[in-house]
């Protein structure tokens, strides 16, 4: 009989939409799960018996080094960490950075301080950290796209308050003496139990599609399910303090999303309409004004805007192809479609 430890994890953000297929990840490859909620979090996505809870409370030093005390006198301390947790919208522009910045430093830092992390801790990045770039250029007659990837050399430069929090986040990893850590920087990410691209879903199920500006844009995706694989890969696998792009490897036009989803609902009729980049910062501006007043987020917002506005998603992943085995299974086609069925069975749609 073997004596080996089953290896542990923590995953922050479980019960979101990432975070909760990390958690399902991990369990399939063997792991002993924790799934770090806070007190009231849904646990909708989370009733697999096996799962660990451990109440996560990244706003105060104090009590989360109490907490975290109190787990490793008890359990021991985790083998890894993945940190999924964060703000993709807030209602002003100081809770990303209390959320997006502070508390990914915080838990980083009292994870080390309190020898609660035996191994590595996996950051969930975005590649919004780099901004509009390297959008300048013509195509070529060897190349379809028009602009050139984005790579792991090139300075960030973020323009969204979300990308600036997260990017102040990597950078003060980096000054957490004895941390172990890998920075994944996903694009865009879709799957079942995502609501944002959900919404695409709806208004094409309304027959209608919505653009914006009239230069060429050309974006790429990332399914849920392969973010997670590549999560726990990066536990074992990449170099220590290093950053890596994920996408499913492909390039799309921004009229790719809206027609796979019109042949998976199998909806006959849609008006596709695109407006100007000025009209969406209007609608955006108003938005967000109208939130600030009612006290709330909004999801058209101004940082929306400039994540709408940006022409070329396009990036490099050959590091994580290299350095993690990152070998993403779904194209658009096949992720859209299972996306779809998931909606369907859920009665989304």
């Amino acid at each position: 009989m073997s004596n080996t430890k089953t290896p542990s994890v923590l995953i922050t953000g479980a019960s979101g939409f990432v975070g909760s297929f990390i958690v399902q990840c991990a369990l399939e490859q063997g792991f002993e799960v924790w799934a770090a909620v806070r007190k009231g979090s849904s646990r909708d996505y989370l009733k697999d018996p096996r799962i660990h809870f451990f109440y996560l409370d990244l706003s105060s030093d104090d009590r989360l080094e109490e907490s975290l005390e109190e787990h490793r006198q008890y359990y021991g301390a985790w083998d890894y960490v993945i940190h999924a947790a964060g703000a993709t919208k807030c209602r002003t522009k100081s809770d990303f950075y209390r959320t997006n910045t502070d508390g990914t430093l915080r838990l980083a830092r009292l994870l080390v301080k309190t020898s609660c992390l035996a191994g590595r801790f996996v950051f969930i990045s975005s590649l919004s950290i780099m901004g509009a770039i390297r959008e300048k250029g013509a195509r070529r007659q060897d190349n379809p796209w028009q602009y050139q990837p984005i790579l792991d050399t090139d300075a960030p430069v973020p323009n969204t308050v979300y990308g600036k929090s997260k990017w102040k986040a990597e950078q003060g990893l980096r000054d957490i003496e004895g941390l172990d850590y890998v920075v994944l920087r996903p694009t865009g990410v879709y799957g079942p139990r995502d609501k944002d691209y959900f919404l695409m879903a709806k208004s094409i199920a309304q027959h209608v599609d919505f653009a914006v500006g009239y230069r060429r844009q050309e974006i790429t995706f990332i399914y849920v399910q392969d973010l997670a694989e590549a999560a726990i890969s990066a536990l074992t696998k990449g170099e220590k303090g290093k950053a890596y792009f994920l996408t499913d490897g492909e390039v799309y036009t921004s009229r790719t999303f809206s027609d796979l989803l019109q042949q998976e609902m199998g909806v006959r009729r849609v008006l596709h309409i695109t407006a100007p980049v000025a009209v969406l910062y209007l609608v955006s501006a108003i938005a967000e004004t109208f939130a600030a007043w009612r006290k709330k987020s909004s999801t058209l917002n101004t940082d929306k805007y400039r994540i709408m506005k940006q022409r070329n998603w396009q990036c490099d992943i050959s590091a994580a192809q290299r350095d993690l085995g990152f070998a993403p299974k779904f194209n658009l086609k096949r992720g859209v479609r299972a996306a779809v069925a998931w909606y369907k069975q859920e009665q989304w749609i």
